[in-house]
């Protein structure tokens, strides 16, 4: 004897759980991975707005978040800035607000971190000209 109720396999909208599945299947065919990307972008910003205090909410300020969505919004938005056109602009006044927000607060950038501006040495784009040739230099010789 089962004790489940006669319509367990039935969601709230009266759909069965194949029918469920069909449809998400059918939504994940639909979806393109640059909306997500541009969807990502922009909830990392509407939130970093909502928890930098700046939508007038009641919540204390947490920018330890603020800093991890610009960090996102700005790994992101190399990858979704072609895709948003005039709509690009924007964006980036979204996260350059948020970036004021984030250095007015006197929010300390975490342990290992470069200074704003100081992205380190520059990556080298494969060996040096010793490396490429296969033959070690060595001054004098």
């Amino acid at each position: 004897m089962s004790t489940d109720p006669p319509d367990a396999e039935a969601n709230v909208e009266g759909l069965t759980e194949e029918e469920l599945r069909a449809a998400y299947e059918a939504e994940l065919a639909r979806i393109r991975v640059e909306d997500i990307l541009i969807q990502t972008v922009v909830s990392l910003l509407n939130l970093a707005a909502r928890k930098a205090g700046l939508t007038g909410g009641e919540e204390e300020p947490d920018f330890e978040q603020v800093r991890q969505a610009i960090d996102g919004t700005q790994a992101l938005l190399p990858l979704v800035e072609p895709m948003l056109g005039p709509d690009a602009k924007q964006v980036r006044d979204a996260l350059s607000q948020l970036q004021m927000a984030y250095a007015r607060s006197g929010a300390k950038p975490p342990a290992g971190a470069a200074p704003p501006g100081e992205q380190g040495p520059p990556k080298s784009e494969g060996p040096g000209p010793a490396g490429s040739s296969g033959r070690l230099w060595v001054p004098g010789q």
